[in-house]
């Protein structure tokens, strides 16, 4: 309490940052995303990935989603508790999404998510690869996007796997770069029918 300084309540870190996560990709999916019912793929089946397709749910209309995670018991599992289907592979649940909700790394950090699965004008959501060792999405995937919105584009740029992996093969991504701040206020506008990325460290 501000006023007493009494202790109001205990709240789990990890919680507060699956929250925070979730939230503000269901605002980048809400500003990027085609304002249709989206078929949906979510890479990875654990704490990030529940929070981020339940945060979709609870903000837009969702027509089918597929789910894939490596180890097929987690995947059936989130399949159920959703009411999704689950996926062979992660390019059978990515074919056709207009939406890719990406929480997951490989265990040998190579990217889960291609390229050139995208189909065009999808949104690409990576919340999985905070830091320069990790890898969610292949260089593909960020040469493809024509719009890279970030919530802290500085870090995002230099700190993480996907991004550095990107810039080493070539890929400048600084004139497609753009804070997720200036996609809420208007500032940027997201071009249509293109492949856009929304970047997140959580």
């Amino acid at each position: 309490d501000q006023t007493t300084m009494d202790l109001a309540a205990l709240i789990d870190g990890n919680r507060i940052t699956g929250l925070r996560t979730a939230g503000t990709a269901a605002v980048a999916i809400d500003l990027l995303a085609p304002r249709r019912p989206l078929t949906v793929a979510v890479l990875g089946s654990g704490f990030e990935s529940r929070g981020l397709l339940a945060a979709l749910l609870d903000t837009r209309e969702v027509a089918t989603a597929r789910v894939f995670s490596p180890t097929r018991a987690n995947r059936e599992r989130f399949a159920a508790d959703f009411g999704i289907a689950a996926a062979a592979s992660a390019e059978e649940a990515v074919t056709g999404a207009d939406l890719v909700l990406c929480a997951a790394r490989s265990h040998d950090e190579s990217p889960i998510l291609q390229g050139r699965w995208l189909a065009p004008g999808a949104v690409v959501v990576s919340v999985g690869s905070t830091l320069e060792e990790q890898r969610e999405v292949d260089v593909e995937t960020l040469a493809r996007a024509a719009l890279i919105v970030a919530d802290m584009p500085e870090e995002v740029l230099h700190e993480t796997g996907d991004a550095i992996a990107a810039l080493k093969a070539g890929v400048d991504l600084t004139p497609k770069l753009a804070a997720l701040t200036d996609l809420a206020a208007g500032r940027i506008v997201p071009p249509a029918d293109a492949i856009t990325v929304y970047k997140s460290v959580g």
